[in-house]
């Protein structure tokens, strides 16, 4: 199966409940050769959208790190582990909350064969939620952050800070850690190229 097939039957799919108020299946883009995948928690209210990932204030802060990391959007991979927004609407207001585990299983069916499409060297998790779902569920992101863990789903995986949670910290002062995303997304790159030159020596 192809990237662009998996993308269409992805985009019908009616697994879990969050298909019930969805505007769009945020899937996933970027360049699918790749060595580096970013793999986020799910999708906000901008990227249900436009049906892209990373758009909203969080986006354009991760477009700035890839930027500062010598990078270009484009030359990346960029997804989410769940790709529908997740929501709670119960005040009538639709307000952004985490997937459940229900939810987070349910996308496995459609995360897993586009991360094996793929083929990442390195994946690298924006965020506690997605290396707790690729990495080991006791993940802790103060401690384990710009370590490299072995995963099932590529050569080695590694985490950073999510840019909301940057953002959030930036307003009490300092660079909330954004030095640290821009260090992360140029190491995980560079490993990820370091990984794709080995292997092409051994093929």
């Amino acid at each position: 199966m192809t990237l662009d097939e998996l993308r269409l039957q992805a985009s019908t799919c009616e697994g879990c409940s969050l298909s019930e108020r969805r505007t769009n299946v945020v899937f996933g883009e970027g360049n699918p050769l790749s060595p580096l995948v970013l793999i986020g928690e799910g999708p906000g209210d901008n990227e249900d959208k436009l049906g892209r990932p990373f758009v909203g204030r969080a986006g354009q802060l991760l477009d700035k790190a890839i930027i500062d990391a010598g990078l270009q959007r484009s030359q990346v991979y960029i997804t989410n582990t769940v790709k529908c927004r997740a929501a709670d609407w119960s005040s009538g207001k639709p307000v952004n909350r985490a997937p459940t585990e229900v939810e987070v299983t349910a996308c496995r069916r459609w995360l897993e064969p586009q991360i094996a499409i793929l083929k990442p060297k390195v994946i690298l998790c924006i965020g506690a939620p997605s290396a707790k779902n690729l990495i080991k569920k006791n993940f802790l992101i103060t401690r384990e952050r710009g370590i490299y863990f072995p995963c099932e789903f590529a050569r080695t995986a590694i985490a950073t800070l999510h840019p909301s949670y940057i953002l959030r910290e930036a307003n009490k002062g300092g660079d909330g850690g954004y030095s640290l995303l821009v260090s992360d997304i140029r190491r995980a790159y560079e490993a990820a190229l370091k990984l794709a030159e080995k292997d092409a020596e051994t093929q």
